[in-house]
């Protein structure tokens, strides 16, 4: 097997990033979701969003991708924590995705590590994240990578539908 290599995403990423992040929630969050908002998901609509996005980037948030043997096969996205519009001194992981035919390689991992490094090294005291509470597969994965469950909930919308997630925190150390 070819080495893992994190780096950071380019504009050139945004295509298979969407299509990853797309994929990903269709397979995730089965059962977990309406169906309906899975189905009508969009990897073009979503890459052009990313590629619009990304062009403007602020430079607040940090995008990685994970690449194997030239193939992007996850991305994360990590930056300052939100206290509704307001970013915080602590760091957010924002997102983590991997090609569902890849679950289980050590990419999450990878990406997860990528991401903590850097928001360490950035000064930033915690990371908080944000799960669905019914998605235990991604809350053993959190929990193995040294997060807890703090026993903050909210809603999150999705098509009508209100689903609980559960905010994820852990200690960084410099």
């Amino acid at each position: 097997m070819t080495a893992l290599r994190v780096r950071e995403m380019t504009l050139g990423d945004c295509d298979r990033v969407s299509e990853i992040r797309v994929r990903g929630w269709q397979s995730a969050y089965r059962g977990l979701v309406p169906q309906s908002h899975l189905d009508a998901l969009s990897v073009a609509e979503d890459a052009g969003r990313r590629r619009d996005w990304f062009a403007r980037g602020d430079g607040g948030v940090v995008n990685l991708v994970a690449e194997r043997a030239g193939e992007v096969v996850g991305w994360a996205a990590h930056g300052a924590y939100r206290e509704g519009e307001v970013r915080t001194e602590d760091a957010e992981l924002y997102a983590i995705y991997v090609d569902p035919a890849r679950v289980g390689g050590g990419i999450g991992g990878a990406l997860l590590a990528e991401s903590v490094r850097r928001s360490t090294a950035a000064g930033h005291r915690r990371m908080h994240l944000w799960v669905l509470k019914e998605n235990t597969p991604a809350r053993r994965f959190y929990e193995h990578a040294g997060f807890r469950a703090d026993g903050t909930e909210e809603p999150f919308e999705v098509a009508g539908a209100r689903i609980p997630e559960v905010r994820y925190t852990r200690s960084l150390t410099v």
